[in-house]
């Protein structure tokens, strides 16, 4: 049995079309299955556990990254096995697992491959999947999320990129790794990664593994407005963590303090001032190659 999830505003309407086509995939294949939709942030969790709680075996994910991270949010700790299927803007975990960027590969992979477990990730009370972060990036995200009305894939970030270099300041925070590190001063950023991608594909820690049992943290020291362009390439490039500017950590826990914060939750924009983030190994079942 099958559940289909679908976010029918995900890829601007593009999910929806997807989601119909599965249907009727499904439905030649003689595979028993149901198409449910989403209608508000955190609906994909509640159809997702529902659909565990019911003993479905595999639950397919029709959207893009936040249609998956809140769909992963309710079978984690379950049987119930995930299919990611990308319709999306971003899709940037699939990146990381190495699954179909396709969603007609990606639908016939979860019908002829086994499921394996993977990690994800828990912030205080919630759940996230790929990566987390506070500082530039969120800006970025803010000018992407509304540059998306307009275009795709990696393009909204590009534009707010160059957006956030106008307006940025660094910030103060209080950085605690583990049990024996830790940091205080001001930062451009801080990422905490499970995956590596955001952003429509730039490999901001393309060193993070989603089957490790840790979580890769990176905190980057302050620029000059007039200097973060310099250093774009090596964002884009996945490089960022090799320069001098950046501290690379491995850790099961990580906490960062700063009044006003705004965090990037799996593409989410969430205040709050503190933020405890702690790795859940091998707590999702998924449909992936099993070695990232």
């Amino acid at each position: 049995m099958i559940t289909v999830i679908v976010n029918p505003i995900a890829g601007t309407g593009y999910a929806l079309t997807v989601g119909q086509k599965i249907d009727a995939i499904l439905q030649t294949r003689g595979i028993e299955h149901t198409v449910v939709y989403t209608e508000g942030v955190g609906h994909a969790t509640e159809l997702a556990r529902t659909a565990a709680q019911q003993g479905v075996e595999t639950v397919l994910s029709v959207g893009g990254d936040g249609t998956l991270s809140e769909t992963a949010a309710g079978l984690m700790g379950t049987k119930t096995a995930l299919g990611i299927i990308p319709a999306g803007t971003g899709n940037d975990f699939i990146k990381a697992i190495g699954t179909p960027k396709k969603w007609e590969e990606a639908l016939d992979y979860v019908l002829t491959h086994p499921a394996h477990p993977l990690d994800t990730g828990v912030i205080n009370d919630s759940f996230f999947i790929n990566v987390c972060g506070t500082g530039f990036d969120v800006m970025v995200l803010d000018y992407a999320l509304t540059a998306k009305k307009h275009l795709r894939g990696i393009w909204p970030y590009l534009y707010g990129v160059i957006a956030a270099i106008k307006t940025f300041r660094p910030f103060e925070m209080l950085v605690e790794i583990g049990d024996d590190i830790l940091l205080k001063g001001k930062y451009m950023l801080c990422t905490i990664a499970n995956g590596r991608y955001i952003g429509g594909g730039i490999p901001i820690l393309p060193a993070a593994n989603v089957d490790d049992g840790l979580l890769d943290v990176m905190v980057v020291e302050p620029l000059p407005r007039w200097r973060i362009p310099f250093y774009l390439p090596a964002i884009l490039g996945g490089t960022l963590m090799k320069k001098k500017i950046a501290h690379h950590y491995r850790a099961k826990r990580c906490t960062l303090t700063s009044p006003g914060m705004r965090l990037n939750l799996d593409g989410e924009i969430i205040p709050m001032d503190s933020a405890t983030f702690a790795c859940s190994p091998s707590s999702l079942l998924a449909y992936w190659p099993g070695k990232a």
